[in-house]
Order: C-alpha cells, then structure tokens, then sequence
C-alpha cells in the first residue's frame, strides 16, 4: 500500500463562491484521491454567527446574530502541501475569517 499522509479539509462557504473554490483547489491539487483529481463533496447547511465589535463581516451585522444557508465542502489534500492549500482558500474566500477545518486522515482510498 501507497502511504501519503492527507488530511480532510471541510470549508463553510457562500453557494455563490463555489465555483471560485473550486478552482483555487484544483490550482494546488486538493481532492487528489488515487487516479482521479477534482474529488469534493458539498452539502447545504445552515450557520449562524455574531460579528463582534471591530469586525467587517461579509454577511451580517456587527453585534447581530446572522443566520444563513452556507455550503460546507469537503476536500482531501495532501499534508505536504496543507499551508499552501489553506493560503489559497483564504485568497479565494470573501469572508474576513474563513472556517477551515483540517482533519488527519489515517488514509483514503482503500
């Protein structure tokens, strides 16, 4: 068996930026799973949040509570390249603090 070291990312984003998403991924090769690339799933979820004082939130109000339907997408990405991954998904998300979870994966793909 083939040992690479990956880890899941899950990413809540705007439907409207997906397709961004998308793209930045396949640039640092995310969602690489054996002899195929592009690999991600996505599902609809709600989120909610309160931007606190000081903040410039891309939905929302300062000091609200903000409710909104989200798209959580999950990718794998290779550990090696997990900083440069998140750089690009920060570069291509429109919120001022993106949720990017980083999960270690035992292995995929068995």
């Amino acid at each position: 068996m083939k040992e690479l070291s990956c880890c899941k990312l899950e990413i809540f984003i705007p439907e409207t930026h997906l397709d961004a998403l998308e793209d930045a991924l396949r640039k640092v090769d995310a969602g690489h799973i054996g002899d195929y690339d592009c690999c991600l799933s996505y599902s609809r979820v709600t989120s909610r949040w309160r931007p606190l004082p000081g903040t410039s939130p891309y939905l929302g109000q300062m000091g609200e509570v903000c409710i909104q339907r989200e798209l959580k997408v999950e990718v794998t990405c290779f550990t090696s390249r997990l900083k440069e991954t998140v750089d690009t998904i920060k570069a291509a998300h429109p919120y001022e603090q993106p949720v990017i979870n980083v999960i270690p994966l035992y292995c995929t793909g068995l």
